[in-house]
């Protein structure tokens, strides 16, 4: 796993944002760098693809122990949308995307820190910003890339379900070209589809319907917004009248939950790609994470129980503590992995890389490519 200098593209702003992706620079320092890239083993690959289907099964059955163990007081889903999240899994309601993230160096097997399992942000820039760089610059490589093929069959597969809508929170660039490419692959699979913002979002009281702004049924949406935070909006119950197909399903609550990380580890403490965790320290390094957070919000990085690195943001606890697996460095900076899972295959990487030990929402997208 090699960090490779390089020669950015001639005019490569335009060409990026040609392709959709006009959020590459924020606050005038890059956020997708192709001045350097990663190059991987084709054995590598087939370590990371292992360890991705590995990890997908063993989540599976963390959700049906969830339900069986009737934990969801510790997975912090309020007690009404318990019945919400059985049905939702007993129905086998479809997924669409979820992201593992590794820190793995190339010699040792992946270790997953965490599981972005409800909102599938760096998708644009895995799928279609390093798979065009790819055919660009070193059109004789490979990539670990058939994101977008995925995506689209994933789409033919819910095709028969009518019209789509997909949303996030108005004025996020990102997420709004996000959910939008993401709209683009639904409409390339046959879907109709309509995007709206999320705020605008409507509830009919005689129809007992979520509609949009021409009182239209919404009865398939894909949202950017994260469970945790729908329900516990002010139309919080009103999703319990079950009308409405969501993607990510109400299921995936479970999974993008940081609780999963002492339930897996407990599940499954045999797995050479997982790390310790609990609901306490068990070592004097560790990690201690919000369970509902995200983008590197409020991270504590412990070591010989001193804390070396913290990250502010919104996100109170309870925590979960994971033992401390440090990110790989190459050349200064530490790149996470993030391995993706799309339509029940694992399908691709996008690597992001930081100047210190926690990737953050402004963490660089660097592209990657093997031989």
């Amino acid at each position: 796993m090699k960090r490779i200098a390089a020669t950015p593209r001639p005019g490569w702003e335009k060409t990026i944002e040609a392709q959709g992706f006009v959020f590459h620079t924020v606050d005038g320092t890059p956020y997708w760098d192709e001045s350097v890239y990663y190059e991987f083993t084709s054995a590598q690959i087939d370590q990371l693809e292992k360890a991705t289907y590995a990890l997908n099964e063993m989540c599976l059955a963390a959700v049906q122990e969830v339900i069986d163990r009737d934990l969801f007081e510790q997975f912090l889903i309020p007690e009404p949308f318990v019945e919400f999240v059985k049905t939702s899994w007993e129905n086998d309601e479809a997924t669409l995307v979820g992201r593992f993230d590794f820190s793995y160096d190339g010699v040792g097997e992946p270790r997953m820190l965490e599981y972005n399992a409800d909102t599938p942000t760096s998708l644009l820039e895995a799928a279609v910003i390093q798979w065009q760089w790819l055919r660009d610059v070193h059109p004789s490589a490979d990539q670990f890339n058939s994101l977008h093929e995925r995506l689209i069959e994933a789409w033919k597969s819910i095709a028969s379900r009518g019209k789509t809508w997909f949303t996030s929170i108005s004025g996020n660039i990102e997420d709004h070209m996000t959910v939008n490419y993401l709209r683009d692959t639904a409409i390339q699979a046959g879907l109709e589809t309509q995007y709206i913002e999320v705020e605008r979002l409507g509830w009919n009281h005689d129809r007992e319907l979520f509609v949009d702004e021409s009182e239209q049924h919404i009865a398939q949406c894909f949202k950017l917004y994260p469970w945790e935070w729908m329900i516990r909006e002010q139309f919080a119950g009103k999703l319990l009248k079950n009308n409405t197909r969501w993607l990510e399903a109400p299921w995936k609550m479970i999974l993008s939950n940081k609780a999963i990380l002492p339930l897996l580890w407990e599940m499954f403490p045999d797995s050479p790609y997982l790390l310790p965790a609990g609901f306490e320290p068990i070592t004097t390094h560790y990690v201690r994470k919000p369970i509902l957070s995200r983008e590197g919000a409020n991270i504590q990085v412990v070591v010989d129980g001193q804390i070396e690195h913290e990250t502010d943001g919104i996100y109170p606890g309870p925590y979960i503590y994971q033992e401390l697996c440090p990110l790989p460095e190459r050349d200064g900076f530490y790149p996470l992995v993030g391995s993706w899972m799309c339509n029940g295959y694992a399908c691709g990487i996008g690597i992001r890389e930081d100047a210190t030990p926690v990737t953050g929402n402004l963490s660089r997208f660097v592209p990657h490519l093997f031989h």
